[in-house]
């Protein structure tokens, strides 16, 4: 029974096998050199840094176009051979690697700025076009895109994970931003999801099906966003507590109090001596706040005057302010830095992200039962997090 079994397998294995290389045959027809099998290529397309088991794709496509995605879902369909989107490759949950193999379709040179539409504050793009470069495109137009996941991540794999950043307490996800997409299904159907107008009652809401799919349901090759007007004044700084819940109590006061914050990013002690090592940041060595208000000068004026009296309610100390945009951006880049800043600190060590959000009223209890579990348990877990929407990682 042992060896029947073991037979079948062994021919299971070996027709997909045939199959793979039947698909990549007829794909390198259609892709030429823009389909690898090099086993560096294979490498780069199939590793990162989550904890389950790097397994590279047989092959990675370089595509250029919608009808080219189209082309490769309808081989691999034919031949059973599986599909993994890649963008840029930049997360750090798994969602590149190939465990049953498969073709990697590179969307990277699917870069171009499409579309922009200042009057109606929308832009298309091509699934590959990062958020710095498309700020880079916006910048002569007075809008930009606010979502920032701290990677320079293509606009494709935001939506298909559903990536949010530190701005999403003001401009909400990319659940909020996407307006449409266009995605090839896994029948090899190309699919716009929706036209330009901002609000339609009729039939399903495929948009906010595909965002968050994470290519179990198709490969999205446009993505049209939101855009938003570049503030007129903005504010940052920091402000330290005496403990974690200090802070995310004087957060929740915030958010129920309407202060339109921008960014409100919390670093437990741990994550403010981690900063302080990798970003130089000179921080006591206490929990802070990461503030940003966006606005007209009297608008940011009035928000931090009324942040720093609920701070003071909650034992914060003095809000230093980051004046100079290089200073500004300082701050957030070693609050983006913050996985690599744990890292830094456990050298040869590796690292696990957490990612949880709560109701915010729970947010304070769920932040401190955590830290008292971890040290419990005798873990070094920093954390840091967008506590304006209840957020946080460990």
């Amino acid at each position: 029974m042992i060896d029947g079994r073991s037979s079948a397998m062994a021919m299971a294995k070996e027709a997909k096998r045939n199959s793979t290389i039947q698909a990549i045959a007829e794909l390198s027809e259609a892709l030429g050199d823009r389909l690898s099998t090099a086993e560096a290529v294979r490498e780069q397309h199939g590793n990162d840094l989550t904890w389950h088991e790097g397994e590279p794709p047989d092959a990675v496509a370089f595509v250029h176009s919608t009808e080219e995605v189209q082309k490769i879902v309808q081989v691999c369909g034919k031949y059973g051979v599986p599909i993994i989107p890649y963008g840029t490759g930049t997360s750090l949950e798994g969602h590149i690697t190939a465990p049953h193999g498969g073709i990697s379709v590179d969307m990277q040179q699917m870069n171009a700025v499409l579309e922009v539409n200042p009057e109606d504050l929308d832009c298309r793009v091509q699934a590959g076009v990062t958020r710095k470069q498309l700020n880079e495109h916006l910048r002569d137009t007075g809008l930009f895109f606010p979502i920032d996941p701290g990677a320079d991540a293509s606009l494709g794999g935001m939506a298909a994970t559903r990536a949010s950043g530190t701005n999403a307490v003001r401009y909400g996800t990319m659940r909020e931003n996407v307006l449409s997409l266009t995605a090839v299904m896994a029948n090899g159907e190309v699919v716009k999801t929706s036209r330009r107008a901002k609000k339609s009652s009729a039939g399903y809401d495929l948009t906010r099906l595909l965002v968050g799919s994470e290519g179990t349901l198709g490969v999205i090759t446009e993505v049209s966003v939101k855009l938003y007007g570049i503030p007129e004044s903005i504010a940052a700084g920091v402000c330290a507590f005496p403990d974690v819940e200090s802070a995310c109590n004087a957060t929740i006061q915030t958010i129920q109090m309407g202060i339109p914050v921008a960014r409100i990013e919390l670093l437990d002690t741990e994550q403010a001596i981690a900063a302080n090592a990798y970003s130089d940041l000179g921080l006591p060595e206490t929990p802070h706040l990461f503030l940003e208000f966006h606005g007209t000068e009297a608008g940011t004026a009035e928000q931090s005057e009324l942040f720093g009296a609920i701070a003071e309610e909650f034992g914060g100390g003095e809000f230093h302010w980051a004046t100079k945009t290089e200073d500004r951006n300082h701050l957030w880049q070693a609050r983006h830095d913050s996985f690599w800043a744990a890292k830094n600190m456990r050298p040869g060590m590796e690292a696990f992200s957490t990612d949880v959000c709560v109701p915010i009223s729970r947010l304070a209890e769920c932040v401190s039962e955590t830290k008292k579990e971890l040290d419990e348990r005798g873990f070094y877990g920093p954390t840091v997090g967008h506590v304006g929407d209840g957020n946080f990682h460990v």
